[in-house]
């Protein structure tokens, strides 16, 4: 499917919500699951929307593509959200053109994550683009955008410590277990949701917290399977998930569900647990919050511990910031180079005319292994035409100038 306005840098749009304004229950009404994304992609054209994708993670909802009007964008989004667009207009940011390309390289980098540096954003984005990608919805444009986003969040996290320490929600929440449980060698922890956190998660907890006393659940059995065998725990049928509840004594919830999957009827029996919900919107019952025996933590609450590595992190941010902008001006030069596309193609498709044409062979006549040369010919005077363009747009005189050259060269 081919963007009808993706020519125009000034149509590309952002539109979002984040934890700076929202907290984590209300982006849980605007979070995107897969089967909505999917959903999103098939109406799309109705919203006069034919180049996008979305990102929706625990941090926030956002949605990017070609209008020309940031309402049709918003529109979309919010006809598949338990959240109406009257609320989502009133809380969102949005961004456009140059100021909207900036914006992604940010969130790529971490910048802009609820936990500096956040290395998890990255692989989200990737998974969005290539989710609308197989719907057809990445233009030229998006494809090289988001290839400069992922060269730069690479140069980042390879040439800065941005990304050190306490980087990611899922090693907060092992991080909060390790500060807040004595003994947890003799703890049952309990993981619910094997997706992309909570694989994260449960390799960080075995790799940090030094305890193979971990059970794995997931709707789809074959998943919680797999990540067991693969690192040596346990796993059990969602149909046991009370009994597991009952025997564990730390939860984890990595769930993407439109409801919650851990209930307030679950804890029959007083017995002080740990419960960290790591989904949003959030899968834990509200209820359970005021059990007096159970110790619940969001998102939100994870992104507020203590981080030891935060101030060296943070000083990392001018040079994030030199190597985002060196990158942000590469990719506006591409913008720029697309601009001359047409004429360029304009341009070599009359030099091959002229290079065929009978008057060019009688003054320049060639053997058959030269037409190979008169290729090559014509690509350098392109290619010096795009150059000449780079600094100076007078397209008409380009033009004459190239076919010139080309005459002035042609029994070279």
């Amino acid at each position: 499917m081919q963007p009808i306005i993706g020519a125009n840098i000034s149509d590309f749009q952002v539109a979002g919500i984040s934890y700076k304004k929202i907290e984590a229950e209300t982006r849980g009404r605007f979070a995107i699951s897969n089967d909505q994304y999917l959903s999103l992609t098939r109406k799309a054209h109705l919203f006069g929307i034919h180049e996008f994708f979305v990102l929706s993670t625990c941090n926030r909802t956002e949605i990017y593509g070609f209008a020309h009007d940031i309402q049709q964008l918003i529109e979309l989004l919010c006809s598949e959200t338990t959240g109406h667009a009257n609320t989502f207009r009133d809380v969102a940011y949005t961004n456009s053109g140059e100021d909207a390309i900036r914006h992604l390289f940010e969130v790529g980098a971490g910048l802009d994550s609820q936990i500096l540096g956040d290395y998890e954003i990255i692989g989200q984005i990737k998974s969005a683009v290539r989710f609308s990608k197989e719907q057809g919805f990445i233009g030229a444009f998006l494809e090289r955008l988001v290839n400069g986003v992922l060269q730069s969040s690479k140069a980042i996290k390879n040439q800065t410590s941005l990304s050190g320490g306490t980087v990611s929600v899922s090693f907060a929440a092992v991080q909060y277990i390790r500060d807040k449980v004595a003994e947890i060698n003799k703890k049952k922890i309990l993981l619910i949701g094997t997706g992309k956190i909570g694989r994260n998660t449960c390799k960080n907890m075995v790799d940090y917290l030094e305890t193979e006393k971990i059970t794995l659940v997931n709707r789809t059995r074959e998943k919680a399977k797999q990540l067991a065998d693969e690192l040596g725990l346990a796993h059990g049928n969602i149909e046991q998930l009370a009994a597991l509840i009952d025997e564990a004594d730390i939860i984890l919830v990595a769930t993407n569900g439109d409801e919650p999957v851990v209930l307030a009827e679950h804890f029959s029996r007083r017995q002080h647990k740990i419960i960290i919900d790591l989904s949003v919107p959030c899968n834990v019952e509200n209820s359970i919050a005021f059990l007096d025996y159970i110790q619940l933590v969001n998102v939100d609450q994870l992104s507020k511990m203590k981080d030891e590595t935060l101030a060296m992190r943070t000083a990392e941010v001018p040079k994030a910031i030199l190597i985002l902008k060196t990158h942000i001006a590469e990719f506006m030069d591409w913008c720029e180079m697309r601009k001359h596309v047409p004429v360029l193609k304009a341009v070599k498709t009359k030099l091959k005319e002229i290079h065929a044409s009978r008057l060019f062979l009688q003054l320049f006549p060639m053997t058959t292994s030269q037409n190979f040369s008169g290729e090559d010919k014509i690509q350098r005077v392109i290619n010096g035409m795009a150059s000449k363009l780079r600094l100076q747009n007078h397209r008409g005189c380009q033009y004459i100038e190239a076919i010139n050259e080309y005459l002035a060269t042609g029994s070279d």
